[in-house]
């Protein structure tokens, strides 16, 4: 009976060791299943400076995001490189990987996305897309309408107009350099035109959808002898400001431009939008939407202050001109005045 009774008990304490050790197997497979991930997608227009600093805020803020609500953002990034054909590519492999949530960066990518996800229920937020009304994307900044919704890098061509003349107050003709294919080029280029016409300024357009076309017509404007140039927030003259911002020091020709990255590639000025807040205000409506149930159609267009001047202190100094009496002459005019020097991307500079 003793015997009986010994083995009895080393069995009982058996099964008990192996129930508590399925007992902590489940609890961790449970806590493993609970966590909940959304598929995020995100589509690029093309490798340049701003655009760059969206995406790498985008991400690192939805890692916060997830780490700070408990859940996991996957994100698939990729970049078409101004390729339609790949665009459409990309987005056919979002919607077949069935994506919770598409981000479109740049205008041209936000319209490709908002075609191919009609009728699928697929949520798209756009971010640097200069005139979301004008492009189609939504019927007002205010109530977008429709699936989609975004942040905006809406530049006030006026404010760099006037940062144009507080520079040179006997301008006489300024240059307009950007690409006619670019929608985010539009409006600002008509904004110029009508602001120097007001002024009796006279201006010359030149255009190029290639950069070794970029170049061509920055050296045209260089003969047309242009006082100053004007280039929106223009993904192509962007991603073609290294090879072109020494042909515009050399002739003596300051470059305004309409975002930071321009003056990061050698431009005098840009004059625009916090690109890396506009990341992180790009990620926090992505988490909105899919965490808080936020509607697309009802979610007002972000847009930003576009009060922030720099400039390039090295290209300011081999034109000639000093950096603190041009930050005293623009501070008025704007919300504040950063240096910058060149680099190719933001991340160098920072190195």
């Amino acid at each position: 009976m003793k015997k009986l009774f010994a083995l009895l008990t080393a069995l009982s304490l058996l099964l008990a060791l192996t129930a508590c050790g399925g007992d902590t197997n489940t609890d961790e497979n449970t806590e493993s299943s609970d966590t909940t991930t959304y598929k995020i997608g995100i589509c690029n227009y093309v490798d340049d400076a701003s655009l760059n600093q969206i995406v790498d805020n985008i991400r690192t803020q939805l890692e916060a995001l997830g780490e700070e609500h408990g859940v996991t953002f996957d994100v698939s990034y990729d970049n078409c490189n101004a390729d339609a054909n790949l665009l459409n590519q990309i987005i056919a492999n979002f919607i077949a990987d069935d994506v919770d949530l598409m981000i479109g960066v740049a205008t041209p990518v936000a319209m490709a996305m908002q075609t191919a996800t009609e009728g699928t229920g697929i949520p798209v937020v756009f971010s640097a897309v200069s005139d979301p009304v004008s492009a189609g994307l939504v019927e007002s900044l205010e109530a977008p309408g429709s699936n989609i919704t975004g942040t905006s890098d809406y530049l006030d061509t006026n404010a760099i107009m006037n940062l144009i003349l507080a520079a040179d107050p006997d301008v006489q003709t300024v240059g307009l350099l950007y690409d006619q294919g670019q929608d985010s080029a539009a409006t600002p280029i008509a904004h110029a035109k009508e602001f120097l016409d007001a002024n009796g300024i006279r201006y010359v357009e030149r255009t190029g959808t290639t950069t070794d076309e970029v170049m061509l017509a920055a050296q045209a404007l260089v003969a047309d002898g242009v006082d100053a140039v004007f280039t929106p927030t223009d993904n192509t003259i962007m991603t073609a400001e290294l090879a072109i911002y020494e042909t515009f020091i050399e002739a003596g020709i300051p470059h305004y431009t309409g975002a930071d990255s321009f003056a990061l590639n050698g431009a005098f000025l840009g004059y625009g939008v916090d690109y890396a807040n506009l990341g992180v205000e790009t990620a926090n409506m992505v988490a909105d939407i899919l965490l808080n149930g936020a509607d697309p159609a009802t979610t007002p267009v972000l847009t930003f202050d576009n009060g922030t001047a720099t400039i390039n202190t090295e290209t300011c100094a081999a034109l000639g001109l000093d950096y603190d009496t041009i930050a005293e002459t623009f501070a008025p005019l704007c919300t504040q005045v950063v240096p910058i020097t060149t680099a190719e991307s933001f991340d160098d500079l920072a190195e």
